[in-house]
């Protein structure tokens, strides 16, 4: 099977997602600056899948730094960890993977250079084997809510493509399906990216599970016909009081929910809530005009007209029936049951 991500001991190979799903193409990236790049162009994507990858940034420039001292070998890792964490800055998952390489790092500021570089290879790969671990208790966690039969309704990918493996929101419908339990899938196309066309589609078809491909707009339809049993998307960054970014429409798509009596969860790892902030209102959100005018190289609006393209927005707390973690799965009231997970991130700065 091809992996989203896999290290090669001094490089790291990458599915490029932009390519999917007519091309399977794998890029090797061999210094910080190119993992970097990857992840600004959308070639990796997806919040647990971003945070591994930066990890393995941070290995690309402490091994880059051979042979300096250790002063200036500090430095450079810091201006790398900048330039990754500069990337993508609405999921957290990215922050936290490189401000914990950096934490290792000035714990073992005694060691030699060499094997300061080989402790932070070490950790990488640990993330990467933690990532894969958390999705399937994840998925174990969430599918006890779902029922033999239902209609699960996605946005974007949360899929094996946006983690190591496995997948957050994808990972609750496979765990259902290995209990046997005879759910499908209703997966929007999510614009103007396509994440839901191009990514979950082909990924839920790679893995024989049933898959109806809808448009953005479309959602409404079939919840008020009672199609859709429930919703499970994934989440980029969760407020302290359960407020949650996710890709743009997920808001849409939970109102709808909430209109239909619909439950609406999110699947997402400890390392995705930061408890740094009270709420959605602090959570920086991306934008790229292009992608609104564009579909792939195919212009689809007048040239120059402007264009509006908000990369996430914010689902508030009130909208949310639960969200399935590897711990648990959290209800309402959120502000005080994600609190009892605070301690639980490995490698978290409070």
């Amino acid at each position: 099977t091809v992996k989203t991500l896999e290290w090669k001991g001094n490089h790291l190979d990458l599915l490029d997602q932009t390519r999917l799903p007519l091309h399977t193409e794998i890029i090797s990236c061999t210094t910080c600056k190119e993992v970097a790049e990857a992840i600004k162009r959308m070639k990796v994507r997806g919040a647990p899948a971003i945070g591994v990858t930066a990890a393995y940034g941070m290995v690309l420039a402490a091994d880059g730094a051979t042979g300096v001292e250790k002063e200036p070998f500090f430095q450079h890792l810091y201006r790398s960890a900048d330039e990754l964490k500069s990337t993508r800055p609405t999921a957290v998952n990215l922050s936290w993977a490189v401000d914990r390489m950096l934490k290792l790092a000035e714990d073992h500021r005694e060691e030699s250079v060499l094997n300061l570089q080989r402790i932070l290879e070490r950790e990488a790969d640990r993330m990467a084997e933690e990532d894969v671990r958390v999705n399937r208790k994840i998925g174990e966690n969430g599918q006890a809510l779902l029922s033999d039969g239902e209609v699960v309704l996605t946005h974007c990918n949360a899929g094996a493509l946006a983690t190591v493996d496995y997948g957050t929101a994808l990972g609750v419908i496979r765990a259902a399906c290995e209990h046997g339990k005879g759910v499908s899938v209703y997966a929007d196309e999510t614009r103007p990216y396509l994440q839901g066309a191009r990514l979950t589609a082909w990924e839920l078809m790679q893995s024989h599970i049933p898959v109806t491909l809808i448009t953005d707009n479309m959602a409404g339809y079939f919840m008020k016909k009672g199609t859709i049993d429930c919703v499970v998307t994934g989440a980029d960054r969760i407020a302290s009081n359960g407020d949650t970014a996710n890709k743009i429409g997920t808001y849409s798509v939970a109102v709808l929910a909430k209109e239909n009596n619909i439950p609406f969860y999110v699947a997402a790892p400890i390392s995705t809530i930061d408890f740094s902030i009270a709420s959605g209102d602090e959570i920086p959100i991306e934008r790229e005009e292009s992608e609104v005018t564009m579909i792939g190289e195919t212009r689809i609006a007048p040239e120059g007209v402007k264009a509006a393209n908000p990369a996430f927005d914010i689902t508030p707390a009130s909208y949310i029936t639960a969200v399935f973690t590897e711990k648990e799965v959290i209800f309402p009231p959120f502000l005080e049951n994600l609190k009892k997970l605070k301690h639980s991130i490995p490698g978290k700065r409070m």
